[in-house]
């Protein structure tokens, strides 16, 4: 499923963030791999999901016997191969249904691989996966959905910061353009899918509050403000449509869309986020990017909204935690003064993308245009560069630490070494 390789490729990033542990990196990287490889569509959109079966049989494209991997790769590297990747003799695949070995195997890794052995591995990786590619192929719902592409434009543009890889940040903006056009009715309004190029239904919440949260961490990315503006744009419609005036809190469906028996409000999400749950995240962030209170106020008439539910069982909803985390602090706004393409700018956002700070917001303003960010946060228009170099300013609620061009100053006040 494309929610899953999305949500679990940030799930890396952060856990790499916060430890610096590489094999979470090159988690995320295989990840990102198997989905410009099969779930891309040359468009830019991203595919839905693909089958776990095959010629009729559940998991026949991606299971290995010993035989066939040692006929392969002969039988040192067969050997090599079997035991870095648990591959057994009598299988470790079950059939679901009778419990019993299959004789085939699921390759995984249950330990690191050492650093001497990471080539040649890799290589007989490639061997198998040369030969895997001449398999019948499982099906592949090319549906493109608003909301998962919103989780997945967030994972790659989370992936281009952290992973500092320019080919991440080029995949989120092709499919966040995808969205912003095929996807986009001609009203601006989002639609909530799309099959080789024919767009249609109307959008649900999670596909505005998903993709507003894709746009965002494109915007951190990339810089472009017209993805920040697109951020706005589309939260706003957000709360023209979907809003419960007299509760707080959203609405699944629009107040325009087809009538139902009941126009349900939830908060609970289950195998994704739900979109209140986002929708208090996004309210957050752009609040802090922008200064503008009344999204802060539609975020905390969202979080009262459901105050009781989340009071109850406050472990079901991990995004609205991480909301509440974030807007009540500490947070920072970052903002990074200068010019973009400059080594000394392209240091300092390194700096600020490498470690773990989840409560925070990061804004570029240029120094050849600063109009174009000024417009979206008029906080951010005497927060020029000094003497031309990349300048920091650390703010928390708006009130800003003295500007700095010293990296080591900017991480401290970050409180990070």
């Amino acid at each position: 499923m494309l929610y899953d390789q999305a949500l679990l490729t940030m799930a890396y990033l952060e856990g790499y963030q916060s430890t610096g542990n590489e094999s979470f990196a090159q988690t995320a990287r295989e990840i990102l791999t198997y989905v410009l490889r099969d779930m891309t569509s040359p468009d830019g959109g991203f595919y839905s999901a693909e089958d776990a079966d095959s010629e009729g049989e559940e998991g026949t494209f991606y299971v290995w016997t010993v035989a066939e991997i040692k006929k392969i790769l002969g039988e040192e590297d067969g050997a090599l191969f079997t035991k870095t990747f648990n591959i057994k003799d009598d299988g470790n695949f079950k059939d679901e249904a009778s419990g019993k070995s299959t004789g085939t195997n699921i390759p995984h890794l249950t330990a690191e691989i050492p650093a001497d052995q990471r080539d040649k591995i890799e290589a007989l990786r490639q061997k198998l996966f040369d030969v895997r590619e001449k398999r019948i192929h499982p099906q592949k719902d090319d549906k493109i959905l608003t909301d998962w592409n919103g989780l997945m434009i967030a994972a790659f543009a989370r992936a281009g910061q952290v992973l500092d890889e320019p080919k991440y940040t080029a995949a989120a903006k092709k499919a966040a353009d995808y969205v912003l056009t095929t996807l986009t009715d001609k009203d601006g309004r989002l639609l909530k899918r799309s099959r080789l190029g024919k767009a249609g239904l109307t959008a649900h919440l999670e596909d505005y509050a998903f993709v507003v949260w894709g746009l965002l961490d494109l915007y951190e990315a990339t810089f472009d403000t017209k993805y920040l503006a697109e951020a706005i744009r589309l939260n706003d419609l957000m709360i023209k449509h979907f809003k419960d005036d007299k509760d707080g809190g959203f609405y699944m469906t629009a107040d325009d869309a087809e009538k139902l028996l009941v126009r349900t409000k939830k908060l609970y999400g289950g195998a994704i986020p739900s979109g209140n749950a986002v929708a208090i995240l996004n309210l957050t962030r752009l609040n802090r990017m922008t200064a503008d209170p009344d999204y802060e106020k539609e975020a905390l008439a969202t979080v009262k909204a459901f105050s009781a539910e989340v009071d109850k069982t406050p472990s079901a909803f991990p995004v609205v935690l991480v909301a509440l985390d974030f807007i009540f602090g500490p947070s920072n706004e970052i903002v990074i003064a200068g010019k973009l393409d400059a080594d000394d700018t392209k240091a300092m956002l390194a700096a600020v993308r490498k470690p773990f700070l989840p409560n925070k917001v990061l804004i570029f303003r240029p120094d050849d245009d600063p109009a174009t960010i000024t417009k979206l946060a008029p906080y951010t228009k005497t927060q020029a560069s000094k003497g031309g170099k990349a300048t920091a300013y650390v703010c928390r609620n708006f009130t800003c630490e003295l500007p700095t061009t010293d990296i080591m100053k900017m991480l401290e006040s970050l409180g990070k070494k």
